[in-house]
């Protein structure tokens, strides 16, 4: 499976993509981030993040893409920010059919490190001893959307083999604690 994950945000955008299966060496495909000047009109901004997601989207050709749920701050700015940035991603993903998977922080944290209140160094940390990797992805958004491909990879992996087999007995997603916002890779084709 290939997952590129999204760390949203207006002012930097996390982008990372990883290939692999649970229970076996996961693979990292490429690792950025996207800038925006934080003086330029909101829509240039956002152009010029689809723009790049767009582009990551044609050279890695995801199986699905891994976007971090925005979570509510004191900064309404900040929040309204990284919602813009995130509903790009999602919709880019969309417009190709790629399924989409929301991961909450302390999901995310929790998945790679174990610990669901870990701070990003840990998150670092952790990311470049999951992938092998020879240092740590700068800046912190860039290894959190790698943790959100290892999250989704290691999480997604167990829950589309779940919904496969309760399909198979007949029972399509009986029982089945899907991500909100989940869609099956074979959904809708």
């Amino acid at each position: 499976m290939r997952v590129m994950g999204v760390d949203p945000g207006l002012t930097r955008c996390g982008l990372g993509a990883v290939e692999g299966r649970p229970g076996a060496q996961l693979r990292m495909l490429a690792v950025g981030v996207v800038r925006t000047p934080a003086e330029d009109d909101i829509g240039a901004r956002l152009v010029a993040i689809e723009a790049e997601i767009e582009r990551w989207l044609d050279e890695i050709r995801p199986d699905a893409v891994a976007v971090e749920r925005v979570f509510a701050q004191h900064n309404v700015r900040t929040v309204m920010g990284t919602a813009q940035a995130s509903a790009v991603a999602i919709t880019c993903a969309a417009r190709r059919g790629l399924p989409v998977a929301l991961h909450t922080p302390s999901e995310v944290k929790a998945a790679v490190t174990g610990n669901g209140n870990a701070d990003k160094k840990q998150v670092g940390a952790m990311v470049t001893r999951v992938l092998r990797l020879d240092a740590m992805p700068k800046p912190a958004d860039a290894a959190d959307a790698l943790a959100l491909a290892i999250c989704h990879v290691w999480r997604g992996g167990v829950q589309n083999r779940l919904a496969q087999a309760l399909a198979a007995k007949g029972r399509p997603g009986a029982a089945v604690a899907l991500p909100p916002g989940y869609r099956h890779p074979g959904a809708g084709r």
